[in-house]
C-alpha cells in the first residue's frame, strides 16, 4: 500500500514539472473579450519578431502597493513575459524595488522615473506613499524611457513602441507645413510626439525654392488662416504628381465664442483643392451628437459654470472600416465644414460622415449658444461628409482631407483628445504605407456609448421601456425558475406518494 502511494506522488509531482517545463516553452491564453485585450497584437508580433537586438527591460515598481496598482505590477509582469516568449528569448527583464534600495531609486529618477505620491489607508490612518510604476528599455547602447505604467489599456502600446523607437534605424521623414498661420510644431506636441516613433518630423517652408519636398515620405497641411501663394500651391502639384502623398485638415470657416459669431475663411487652399474635384464648403455642419461649451449662467444669487450642448461642434461616433479609422472611439470636430467630390480622377472614399441628425448653415452667421432650444426639426440632413481619402491620381499621389483643422492642435493646453490625436497619426501612417501601429493605437477597452435611436426627448419612451425592461426582466426570470422548480419537486413528491400507496 504505501508503495503505491509512493509511486502515485511520484508520478503526479512528475506530470506537474512536465507541464511546467511544457508551460515556459508553449505559452497559451484564452481571451474572449472583444477586443482581445490580453492578446498580443500582431503589430507587436511583428516587432519582437523582427528584433535582432536583444532588449533589456528594467521595471522600477515599489511593493506593497494599494490593490489596483499591485494588479497594474502583475498585469505588467505577464506582458513582459508574453513579449519574452513571442521575441524568442530577445527580451528580458526584472523588477527592482527602488524604496529598498537608494542607489536604484536615484538610478531611476536621474532615467526620467519620478516616484508618485499616494494615498494609502493603513489601521485607520491614511497616510502618503512615494511609489515607483516606471520601466527602462534599452537596447545595445540606445535607451528609452516608460516614466509610468498605466493600466491594461495602453501598457502593450508603451512597450512596443518604446522597442520599435529604438529598433528604427534609419527613420523616413514626414513635413509638417508651417507659416500662413498655421499652428507651429509645438501646438502640434501630441502629435508630434506621436509621429516621432517611425518618423524624424520636419518642418516644411514652402516658399523655399531650395527645399525638395520629394524627401518627404507624407507632408500635413493643418489649418493655415493666411493666404498660401500660387506659387507655393504649385508646388504640391508638382510633389503628387510624382506619388507624393498630402495630409490636409482645412478650416473653411472660424467660429468664435467671445463674439458669438461664424465667418468664411479664405486661404487659397481650398481652390487648390476644388482643382483636384474636392470642395469644402464655407458652411458649418451642425450635429445633434454634438460637444459642450461652458458659459456662465445665474442661478439665484451666483454665476455658475454650465455645460451646454452646442451644434456647431460635432461629435462622430461612427467610423468606416478604413485603416485610418478604425478603433477610434469618438473624434469632435470643431466647427467642420462639409466635404464632398465633383472630380473626374481619382477615387474618392469618404471616412467621416455626421450623425443621421445633422444640419449646415452658410457663414457668416451668429450664434445664440445659451437661448437657443435646438430640436428634431433642426437636424434634418444625415451622414454629411466630414473627411475622405482622394487616391488613384496619376502618378500614384493621394490625399487625405479633413473639413476642419483644429481637431489635432493641442495648443496652449498641451492636451487634446486621444482619438483626434490619433485620427491625424493614423492617416500619415496610411499616407506613408505604414499601418503596423494603426490598430495597436487605437486597442483599447471600448466603451459603449448610449445609441442614436435612443438619445434626445422625442425617444424618451425607448429609454423608459429599456430601462424597466432591464430592471423587471431578471427578477421574472427568477420569479418564473422558482415557480417552475417548485412545480417539479411537486410532481416529484405526488409520484412517490403514489408509487408507496402502490
Amino acid at each position: 500500500m504505501k508503495k503505491i502511494t509512493v509511486v502515485s506522488i511520484l508520478l503526479v509531482s512528475g506530470i506537474l514539472l512536465l507541464v511546467n517545463v511544457i508551460s515556459q516553452k508553449f505559452f497559451v491564453r484564452l481571451d474572449f473579450t472583444e477586443g482581445q485585450q490580453y492578446t498580443l497584437s500582431k503589430a507587436t508580433r511583428d516587432i519582437l519578431k523582427n528584433l535582432d537586438n536583444p532588449v533589456t527591460v528594467t521595471a522600477y515598481f515599489s511593493e506593497d502597493l494599494p490593490p489596483e496598482m499591485t494588479k497594474i505590477r502583475k498585469d505588467f509582469q505577464e506582458m513582459l513575459v508574453e513579449y519574452g516568449n513571442a521575441s524568442k528569448g530577445m527580451v528580458d527583464y526584472e523588477f527592482i524595488d527602488p524604496n529598498v534600495h537608494k542607489d536604484k531609486e536615484e538610478e531611476a529618477v536621474q532615467s526620467g522615473i519620478r516616484p508618485v505620491v499616494i494615498s494609502v489607508r493603513e489601521k485607520d490612518q491614511s497616510k502618503q506613499q512615494r511609489v515607483f510604476l516606471g520601466a527602462i528599455l534599452k537596447m545595445n547602447e540606445q535607451t528609452d524611457v516608460i516614466p509610468m505604467v498605466v493600466s491594461d489599456e495602453g501598457m502593450e502600446y508603451s512597450l512596443s513602441t518604446s522597442i520599435k523607437k529604438m529598433s528604427v534605424v534609419n527613420k523616413p521623414s514626414v513635413g509638417v507645413v508651417q507659416g500662413y498661420g498655421a499652428p507651429t510644431l509645438q501646438d502640434l506636441g501630441e502629435v508630434y510626439q506621436s509621429l516621432s516613433i517611425l518618423y524624424t518630423v520636419m518642418p516644411v517652408n514652402l516658399d523655399d525654392n531650395a527645399l525638395d519636398l520629394q524627401q518627404f515620405k507624407a507632408i500635413a497641411i493643418v489649418a493655415p488662416s493666411d493666404t498660401i501663394p500660387p506659387a507655393s500651391l504649385a508646388k504640391l502639384n508638382g510633389y503628387l504628381a510624382n506619388g507624393g502623398k498630402l495630409f490636409i485638415g482645412i478650416n473653411r470657416v472660424n467660429g468664435d465664442l467671445q463674439s458669438q459669431s461664424g465667418t468664411v475663411v479664405n486661404t487659397g487652399l481650398e481652390m487648390w483643392l476644388a482643382s483636384k474635384g474636392i470642395m469644402v464648403d464655407s458652411s458649418f455642419v451642425l450635429d445633434a451628437q454634438s460637444g459642450a461649451v461652458t458659459v456662465q449662467q445665474q442661478q439665484g444669487f451666483f454665476m455658475m459654470n454650465t455645460q451646454i450642448p452646442f451644434p456647431y461642434l460635432p461629435l462622430v461616433k461612427q467610423f468606416s472600416g478604413h485603416a485610418i479609422t478604425k478603433g477610434l472611439e469618438q473624434v469632435i470636430l470643431p466647427f467642420a465644414s462639409p466635404v464632398s467630390f465633383t472630380g473626374t480622377e481619382g477615387t474618392f472614399t469618404p471616412i467621416l460622415t455626421s450623425s443621421s441628425k445633422a444640419a449646415l448653415s452658410p457663414a457668416p452667421t451668429t450664434f445664440d449658444v445659451i437661448n437657443k432650444k435646438y430640436t428634431s426639426a433642426d437636424f434634418q440632413m444625415s451622414n454629411i461628409t466630414l473627411g475622405g481619402i482622394l487616391d488613384g491620381l496619376p502618378g500614384g499621389g493621394k490625399l487625405v482631407v479633413f473639413g476642419d483643422g483644429d481637431f489635432p492642435v493641442s495648443g496652449e493646453r498641451g492636451s487634446q483628445n486621444k482619438d483626434n490625436i490619433n485620427l491625424m497619426v493614423n492617416a500619415i501612417d496610411w499616407l506613408s504605407d505604414d499601418t503596423g501601429l494603426i490598430a495597436l493605437r487605437t486597442k483599447g477597452i471600448a466603451t459603449r456609448p448610449i445609441k442614436e435611436e435612443y438619445l434626445g426627448d422625442d425617444n424618451a419612451g425607448k429609454r423608459n421601456f429599456m430601462k424597466y425592461l432591464n430592471f423587471g426582466l431578471p427578477i421574472l426570470l427568477v420569479i418564473l425558475y422558482g415557480i417552475f422548480r417548485s412545480q417539479t419537486q411537486r410532481n416529484l413528491r405526488l409520484k412517490r406518494m403514489q408509487e408507496r400507496y402502490l
